[in-house]
């Protein structure tokens, strides 16, 4: 056997027509359009449509995939009796895992992989993961819900849901594009085992579980709540350069910085920054802003180290009045459009994922009765 590589580093797993990223570049796209093309000019719910069906839709088909995703805020009976007591018990990723796990109890297509009904459940999981999120964010509080307005899409309903207020328009186009960047990234760790999961012929609710608890982890989906720990932490702009310097000394990681794949910057960092500078000016606390952007410079005159998609979005997300241990699952609310089309394009062209491996452990060992050991 070839020499493995240790995390599969350059390992081609699976081929997609979903997304594709140049690392040395700095490029990502959808479907073969430039992410550059997509940020601010397309809405969460036209990214979906160009994911799970491949195109961007027209009037119509817009309208008709809205529609579906706004049966999917209906919560099923098990999940709704179950919501408050998974609130008071679990933290939200680990919430998120046991609730999207249920919801498979009342989906009609929860057995079928076939392509209809798995489109239709691509659409119900993304439908409603907003929904989950704020549902569990308002049952820890003991609070209830605005009632879902169907005129704001789901960028604006989860501010309102999340918030308690109406967001402004503008407001939701800032969300509507964090939903778009963070929409898929090729074969990243959480998508990975999604397909890991959905080869084996397994159903989509499963290999969504799969994702989420991959997800979880802090080496993937939580970096961008480490960011906003730092910029807590180190409490003003004027601090920054020297907590980044005795962070390195002590040879610790920036977190938001760097990229297994992007030699240069994340091009969706690129569409954050504005956005973060943005909201520092429209709200008038730029201070967030200010200690980034000490930050940002401080690594790359130290490291040469650019953001990625993480280090923005944490300023834009507290910016919207998002928690900031809700960071990883509105994370989840905008993959959960990326995962589930990998789940359909892995069903349509099946094949086990079964990669070998290398042994290392001991060789020719014998056995020795128990009572001679």
């Amino acid at each position: 056997m070839s020499t493995p590589s240790k995390g599969l580093a350059d390992v081609v797993a699976a081929s997609t027509a979903l997304s594709d990223i140049d690392g040395i570049r700095g490029l990502l796209s959808y479907r073969g359009y430039d992410i550059h093309d997509l940020a601010g000019r397309i809405g969460f719910e036209e990214c979906v449509h160009l994911l799970h069906h491949g195109s961007l839709p027209d009037r119509a088909g817009l309208t008709a995939l809205t529609e579906r995703l706004a049966e999917g805020r209906r919560l099923g009976g098990l999940v709704a009796d179950v919501l408050d007591a998974v609130a008071r018990s679990q933290a939200p990723m680990e919430a998120l895992r046991t609730l999207v796990s249920l919801s498979s109890a009342d989906d009609p297509d929860a057995a079928s992989n076939e392509p209809a009904a798995d489109l239709r459940k691509a659409a119900r999981l993304t439908g409603r993961q907003p929904g989950l999120v704020a549902r569990y964010h308002a049952a820890r509080r003991g609070v209830t819900v605005p009632d879902p307005d169907p005129t704001l899409g789901i960028a604006g309903d989860f501010l309102l849901q999340i918030t308690g207020r109406r967001p402004s328009a503008r407001e939701v186009e800032i969300f509507d594009e964090c939903l778009v960047l963070h929409a898929d990234h090729t074969m990243n760790a959480s998508t990975f085992a999604a397909r890991v999961c959905a080869a084996t012929l397994s159903d989509m609710h499963s290999a969504i579980v799969a994702a989420i608890g991959t997800l979880k982890g802090p080496l993937h989906g939580g970096a961008n709540e480490q960011v906003m720990h730092m910029l807590e932490t180190i409490g003003s702009a004027a601090e920054a350069p020297r907590a980044v310097r005795a962070r390195l000394d002590a040879g610790q990681k920036i977190p938001g910085f760097g990229h297994r794949v992007y030699k240069t910057e994340d091009p969706r960092a690129t569409h954050l920054r504005r956005l973060a500078r943005e909201l520092a000016g429209s709200t008038g606390d730029d201070r967030w802003w200010a200690i980034s952007r000490r930050i940002e410079e401080a690594v790359l005159a130290e490291k040469r180290l650019f953001p990625n998609v993480d280090f923005f979005a944490a300023s834009v997300y507290r910016g919207l009045g998002i928690p900031t241990d809700l960071f990883t699952p509105v994370f989840s609310i905008s993959r959960m459009a990326g995962w589930t089309a990998h789940v359909i394009e892995q069903h349509a062209d099946n094949r086990l994922i079964r990669p070998g491996s290398e042994y290392v452990g001991e060789h020719d060992r014998e056995w020795v009765p128990l009572d001679r050991r």
